[in-house]
């Protein structure tokens, strides 16, 4: 199969094996067994330091696994050769709290950047490109109000509006896979809120997730499974169903403050 060719039979959209990634003397992951299955929005859960930020980067290109096995809708990645673009083009897209787009441009160009739609003699075909970020606007985003349009410039909008816009772009260009690492940091409750609401979306529309926040209330509530790192390993992976949010908060917990570690040497 062709790299970002379809294949809607897959089972995972991403799946990692016994990966470990090092920096130096540092151990940063280690054995790592990460899988989100399609149409499943998976919380990624841990102290600072864990270990999330390595395992996304990890995941979509940005660096080399030490070692271990990557594969993209079940199908096995050459690791030699995998980069930040190949991961888009197998529909990898990361959402950054406020970093994904452009502050002073345009809503429109920021919808095709690095994918800008051209003619025979490569000059940008504006019209159209207004014309598709408006429908994105108001059918996958929206955003009906009179205030924003494909003309106003990013710096206006909200955070929670900044999201959805960077969401809504992902999925506009049928992203299997979207990352969202601390989408609500330094947001309004009512911004959260349509933060979340995306991430319904992404599932509506039979897309998988990864979700990073340490606001554990909002990761259970869009959560399908619960992936908890701990000093760069993989310590727990719970289905929603299997556990309540005050059971997660003090599973978590226990954790923080060393409570696991004494439990498993006591059973040693």
């Amino acid at each position: 199969m062709a790299m970002g060719e379809y294949n809607r039979q897959y089972v995972n959209a991403v799946k990692m094996v016994n990966v470990d990634k090092s920096f130096g003397k540092v151990q940063a992951l280690l054995g790592i067994n990460f899988e989100v299955r399609r149409n499943e929005v998976v919380g990624l859960i841990g102290d600072n330091g864990a270990g999330k930020s390595t395992l996304i980067k990890t995941m979509t290109g940005v660096f080399p696994p030490t070692s271990g096995e990557l594969y993209i809708r079940d199908e096995k990645i050459t690791l030699s050769h995998y980069n930040v673009k190949q991961a888009h083009n197998w529909r990898i897209e990361t959402v950054y709290q406020d970093k994904s787009l452009a502050d002073k441009q345009d809503l429109w160009r920021n919808f095709f950047v690095g994918r800008q739609i051209s003619g025979p003699l490569g000059f940008i075909k504006v019209k159209e490109e207004k014309r598709i970020a408006s429908e994105m606007l108001l059918n996958m985003i929206g955003f009906r109000g009179a205030g924003i349009t494909v003309d106003s410039k990013v710096n206006k909008l909200s955070g929670g509006e900044r999201q959805g816009v960077a969401i809504g772009r992902a999925m506009h260009f049928d992203a299997e896979l979207i990352i969202l690492d601390e989408p609500t940091v330094a947001l309004s409750l009512k911004e959260v809120r349509k933060v979340l609401n995306f991430v319904h979306q992404i599932k509506d529309h039979g897309k998988a997730c990864v979700y990073i926040s340490h606001n554990i209330g909002d990761v259970y509530e869009i959560s399908d499974r619960f992936v908890v790192l701990d000093r760069g390993k993989v310590v727990a992976s719970i289905r929603k169903e299997d556990i309540s949010l005050k059971d997660l908060n003090t599973f978590l917990l226990d954790y923080a403050h060393g409570l696991k570690d004494s439990k498993e040497d006591e059973q040693d």
